[in-house]
């Protein structure tokens, strides 16, 4: 059997508030790495509270990279993050050093690892017919007319999603093939690495949900709602027309936020609607690992010496 000589890259995976950031920082210590996020909130300049991102503290403790990418007014692809990530990647490696992709993205990690199904690029009259249609109809109209030509996407996207809503419509209207045909293709170009993928994941469902409560009160008192105060004051920001329309406004706990700031909510409601969309997020994101059949499997809080053990038996000492 032919040796597998690729270089090697470690995954740090799991759902939110499960410990990746803190698993990824000892790994770079322990093996000489360097943190590569894939998570597709970290990429927004001024969403640094609530998106948990790593501090300047954690920062000084190991390289982190692809943080910080995209003014919160505009989109980032997955297309853009897999081109900046691979850059990244090579970029540690030529320098021989672990890369160790942390974050609970599965469309990033898709577009890294596996690279992105061939897809039209963004059409930006398409889009702009389509904000146009969605201003005076509603996304939810336009999920019923994507619902018509590809009951497949319908089902996966929420009739409160209008960015991906966009999107596949989008495809559609380009190709006359609906989204999930060109999902279904065969991704171009995965990354040219042996990865081990560890999948972060408390045994007991009632453990992570407290710490999702708890991560969100100390957001809170971190100061997270001035955050938010301040990104709706940028004014770019403020010229938005539909700024809830924004994936990085759109992000868990931003939305709550923007509406509470709006009035639409009070605190209490403000509190109990974040956390659960935070629960709804890592139960998400759990269905997407449990498609991952290469896989390890480890709940952070009792299974250190396992999942250790795996580790050094990939990454010869």
């Amino acid at each position: 059997m032919a040796i597998d000589r690729r270089p090697l890259a470690i995954a740090v995976m799991g759902p939110t508030a499960s410990g990746k950031t803190a698993t990824a920082i000892a790994l770079a210590q322990q093996l000489d790495g360097e943190i590569v996020s894939v998570d597709s909130a970290l990429v927004y300049r001024g969403l640094d509270i609530g998106s948990a991102k790593p501090d300047a503290a954690e920062r000084a403790q190991a390289p982190h990279h692809l943080l910080d990418l995209c003014d919160p007014w505009l989109a980032f692809s997955a297309a853009e993050f897999a081109t900046a990530a691979r850059r990244a990647v090579d970029d540690i490696v030529a320098r021989g050093k672990l890369p160790i992709l942390a974050g609970g993205t599965g469309l990033y990690f898709r577009a890294l690892l596996e690279g992105l199904s061939p897809m039209p690029p963004a059409d930006e009259a398409t889009r702009a017919q389509l904000s146009a249609e969605a201003a005076e109809r509603g996304w939810a109209a336009l999920h019923a007319d994507l619902a018509k030509v590809d009951p497949q996407a319908a089902a996966r996207i929420h009739a409160t999603d209008p960015q991906r809503i966009q999107r596949a419509l989008e495809v559609h209207r380009l190709t006359g093939q609906p989204i999930s045909h060109w999902q279904r293709q065969p991704g171009e170009g995965r990354l040219p690495l042996r990865t081990l993928k560890l999948v972060l994941a408390p045994q007991d469902r009632a453990v992570l949900h407290r710490r999702i409560e708890q991560r969100f009160d100390a957001m809170l008192a971190q100061g997270f709602l001035d955050e938010v105060h301040a990104l709706r004051a940028l004014p770019a920001m403020a010229a938005v027309p539909s700024p809830l329309d924004l994936p990085a406004v759109r992000a868990v706990g931003y939305r709550q936020a923007w509406e509470l700031l709006d009035g639409h909510v009070d605190a209490a409601a403000f509190r109990d609607k974040a956390i659960f969309a935070t629960r709804q997020l890592a139960k998400r994101q759990l269905t997407w690992l449990r498609g991952e059949l290469d896989a390890r499997w480890f709940d952070p809080h009792l299974e250190h010496q396992r999942m250790a053990a795996a580790v050094s038996a990939f990454v010869p000492s």
